[in-house]
Order: structure tokens, then C-alpha cells, then sequence
């Protein structure tokens, strides 16, 4: 069995990771999409990356979420 400490440690860890998952993924399909739309000298790149940021970013966090429940974690 684990140290209270270290598995309250483990949970703030994880869910921080959670937490942040989402905004990092969005931010980070805006910014290639942006600098690609400036490369290619196009419109669409950053609103499509966007778009596909966020959804990878909810497709992960979704699993993540499912796979804590069915461990008992969480």
C-alpha cells in the first residue's frame, strides 16, 4: 500500500495532466494552423487545425476519464 502522500500526490498530478490537456491541445493546432496559414499564405489552416486540436484533446480526455473510472482511480 502507498503513502498517503505520495498517492495524493499521484491524483493531483493526474488530474492537473486533465486539466490541462484540452486548452494545450487547442492552443496548440490554433498556433501550427496559424503559422502554416502565414507559410502557405491561406485562411483556413488555423480555424481546421483549431477545430482538430480540440477535438483530439476531447477524444484524449475522454479516455483518460473512461480508464480512471475502470481502474477504480478517480
Amino acid at each position: 500500500m502507498e503513502e498517503p502522500q505520495k498517492e495524493w500526490s499521484r491524483q493531483v498530478g493526474r488530474y492537473l495532466s486533465l486539466g490541462l490537456l484540452l486548452p494545450a491541445s487547442t492552443f496548440v493546432g490554433y498556433v501550427l494552423g496559424y503559422l502554416l496559414d502565414r507559410a502557405f499564405h491561406t485562411r483556413f489552416l488555423a480555424i481546421t487545425l483549431l477545430l482538430l486540436g480540440t477535438t483530439g484533446g476531447l477524444v484524449e480526455l475522454i479516455r483518460e476519464l473512461s480508464r480512471n473510472s475502470n481502474d477504480g482511480g478517480g
